[in-house]
């Protein structure tokens, strides 16, 4: 970025609000993409073991993941398996005919109220603390996408949190706004403003060092790439191949933390579909040692 340019700027020459608009517009294309891919795994997990009333299970629309509680019982819910599924093309199929293409994006729509504003904050937050940490960190600049990636993770994931609480309650005890209001006053008063972020220690321990690893080895990798192939900007091939490369190392690196944060996840989001006291959760150092102990290391990794 010359000397001269706006501070409102990034170095991509684009400003925050074309980022805003342009990380709101991936995360959509994102979860388009996506979720007909969770629906028909959940679909066929709800084959393998059926989910009974206040059962929880993790949905991924591509951008996030939320728990979603298993209501009465009911048969007809999105997320029960409609009929005998022998693998995933065959699910796919067999969805499409019986209940038509749109049922691939079953449950997208409330989840993306979250969705989209997080990856919103996250994307901007990211980009804008970049290129000010370039600006000041001299010959240390490269590091920039490190801390960068980091700091921005722990914000967004800090303003999502308390959301994804509220929202867990209202699907999992039909309540409405005002017995919802009067049911998180009493849990602040009972168990203090951080029973809001209850979750949110697994949430980052996976989220901040895949996010510090994901930029720095993305940046890198770009730089690297293009000085590789001698060109003089990053082309649309090696952007797509620096960030699966530098996705797929991130992913592997911080798989045990994913693991713990999607049991701890589950286990929390059941205490509050009954409506109990979330104080007698384990640790995420306790989860991870029960994992380890019923499956083994390779439960880490599954």
């Amino acid at each position: 970025m010359s000397g001269q340019s706006s501070p409102a700027v990034s170095d991509g020459g684009i400003t925050p609000l074309q980022q805003m608009v342009a990380s709101g517009s991936g995360a959509i294309l994102t979860s388009l993409f996506v979720t007909p891919l969770d629906v028909v795994k959940i679909r066929l997990q709800a084959q393998k073991s059926p989910f009974p009333k206040g059962k929880c299970f993790v949905y991924c629309n591509g951008l996030m993941d939320h728990i979603c509680v298993c209501e009465n019982g009911n048969s007809k819910a999105w997320y029960k398996a409609s009929g005998e599924f022998t693998g995933t093309l065959d699910a796919f199929i067999k969805i499409v005919r019986r209940e038509g293409i749109r049922s691939l994006w079953s449950g997208l729509p409330p989840t993306l109220v979250m969705a989209v504003p997080a990856t919103v904050i996250y994307f901007t937050c990211y980009d804008q603390l970049c290129t000010a940490l370039r600006l000041r960190m001299g010959e240390y600049a490269q590091e920039a996408p490190l801390l960068a990636g980091a700091t921005a993770r722990v914000g967004s994931a800090t303003v999502i949190s308390p959301l994804e609480l509220i929202r867990t309650k209202l699907q999992s005890q039909k309540q409405s706004y005002r017995e919802l209001t009067a049911c998180i006053r009493s849990a602040v008063e009972t168990e203090g403003w951080l029973s809001l972020w209850r979750g949110l220690g697994p949430t980052l321990l996976r989220d901040v060092p895949f996010s510090a690893m994901y930029w720095y080895n993305y940046e890198r990798g770009k730089s690297f790439l293009a000085e590789w192939y001698k060109t003089g900007e990053p082309t649309l091939t090696i952007t797509f191949m620096a960030g699966a490369a530098s996705g797929s190392v991130a992913s592997i690196v911080t798989s045990p933390f994913d693991v713990v944060k999607t049991r701890r996840q589950v286990e929390l989001g059941e205490l509050q579909a009954k409506n109990l006291s979330c104080k007698t959760s384990a640790s995420t150092f306790c989860v991870m040692c029960r994992i380890v102990a019923e499956d083994g290391f390779r439960g880490l990794f599954v």
